[in-house]
């Protein structure tokens, strides 16, 4: 049975966490969207440049899982200074890390675009793009940093009104920049860097504001930014083996043909969206356990991770049923080639079908990560991939082209990928070995 009680706890994290996860899609669909009215080969090209963006991005989530496990934990303890301490290493290093990305990036933009192979004009516009985007990293960062220490004081509202005003500032300042200066694809790419830069900015206001009343220094600590770094190391490592586990089912998609490799970009962009839905959960998930963990009431952890394993299975299987319904429609809204529309239908029927499964992989994902325990998410990581990149290698080199082969494809996804993720995170779960309660994890 529910408990109502925790529901509303849920809810009340979850919702507004749900709104700040689409800023960043709205961002590049903004992009998008005004480049595309200067021509195929911009968008092409911004299309490429936002690729590794992503990719760095992504990598770095852990700058906000980490912050919000140990500010969490420390809310919970009633040590809420040495938590906000946490958090004010991990600004530190985000921007640190956002600095090395451009002093890295900025001489690599060229020849790490020029290998996805494009024409010169597409991988000009993409390398134009790509560096002035560099210069946004330390914001998008810090803002990455700041939204898990928001969270992990339970507060999920705050992170979700920034990253509303930021969409809105975002599309005013592309608009003027590409369309009104005629900056091009620079245009698009400064708005953005500007727009992250200054919610990075806010956000810090706020978690400084936040940390006066404790006394928390807000000095850089080298012993605090490198404690963050080595926290943040196993959430790396989990994080790419998910980046592995999808750009391996991307590569196999492009052995399947032209059809299926067209239709498994769409079919993956339903998947990140959906994923979105049961993040808010995962990250209420984060914050309420380490919470919970820190105020040391075991019993109060198991309840919590029941009721949310309820409401990623129910949201699964809506989403399951809301796909299965519209599966075969869903090709005609991208394309209108036969062969595509049926490969898309093919594997958004697989997709549906594994949602349930990916709420209840991403609700213990959660679980695990706001109890700090990274070291086992990482190495479960690894296993994960181990079981699955056999089962991909066998569709590349036993299925069929076209539909069928990308529903094969995305079956092994969603059977040995999200299944072995299933298996190693619930045996975790039914053991108490990573219920580590009171202020600190050892």
């Amino acid at each position: 049975m529910l408990d109502v009680s925790l529901t509303r706890e849920i809810l009340r994290l979850a919702v507004p966490s749900l709104g700040a996860l689409l800023a960043e899609p709205i961002f590049l669909l903004v992009d998008a969207a005004i480049v595309g009215h200067l021509g195929t080969a911009q968008l092409a090209g911004v299309g490429i440049a936002s690729t590794v963006l992503a990719t760095l991005v992504g990598l770095s989530v852990f700058l906000a899982y980490g912050t919000t496990a140990a500010v969490a934990r420390a809310l919970g303890a009633g040590d809420l200074g040495r938590g906000l301490s946490a958090g004010i290493a991990g600004l530190y290093l985000a921007a640190g890390i956002g600095v090395a990305l451009i002093v890295l990036g900025l001489p690599l933009a060229h020849p790490v675009l020029a290998a996805f192979g494009a024409g010169p004009d597409e991988t000009a516009y993409a390398t134009t793009f790509l560096r002035w985007s560099l210069l946004g990293l330390p914001g998008m960062l810090v803002v990455l940093a700041a939204t898990g220490v928001l969270r992990g004081l339970q507060d999920t509202r705050t992170p979700l009104l920034v990253a509303v005003a930021g969409a809105v500032v975002n599309v005013a300042l592309n608009l003027l920049f590409v369309l009104g200066l005629g900056w091009g694809v620079a245009g698009s790419a400064i708005g953005t860097a500007l727009t992250q830069t200054a919610m990075g900015a806010v956000l810090v206001t706020v978690v400084a504001t936040s940390s006066r009343p404790h006394g928390t220094s807000l000095r850089p600590d080298l012993g605090h930014i490198r404690g963050a770094g080595r926290a943040g190391v196993p959430l790396l490592l989990r994080t790419l083996t998910l980046r592995l586990a999808i750009i391996a089912t991307a590569v196999v998609a492009a052995r399947l043909g032209v059809a299926a490799l067209a239709a498994h970009q769409v079919v993956m962009a339903l998947f990140n969206l959906l994923a979105l839905a049961l993040d808010a959960l995962a990250i209420a998930a984060q914050a309420l356990t380490g919470k919970a963990l820190g105020e040391g009431d075991g019993p109060r952890v198991r309840a919590l991770t029941r009721t949310l394993l309820w409401w990623g299975v129910g949201a699964g299987l809506v989403l399951t049923a809301i796909f299965v319904a519209g599966h075969g429609l869903a090709g005609s809204l991208f394309t209108d080639d036969p062969a595509v529309r049926a490969a898309i239908a093919a594997g958004v029927l697989v997709l549906a079908v594994g949602q349930p499964l990916a709420g209840w992989v991403f609700v213990l994902d959660g679980v695990l990560i706001g109890a700090g325990d990274g070291p086992y998410l990482a190495w479960a990581g690894l296993l994960n991939l181990v079981v699955y990149l056999p089962a991909v290698i066998a569709v590349a080199v036993w299925a069929p082209d076209g539909p069928a082969g990308l529903a094969w494809l995305w079956a092994a996804f969603v059977v040995a990928f999200l299944g072995s993720r299933s298996v190693t995170l619930g045996l975790r779960y039914r053991r108490d070995t990573w219920m580590v309660l009171g202020a600190a994890r050892a």
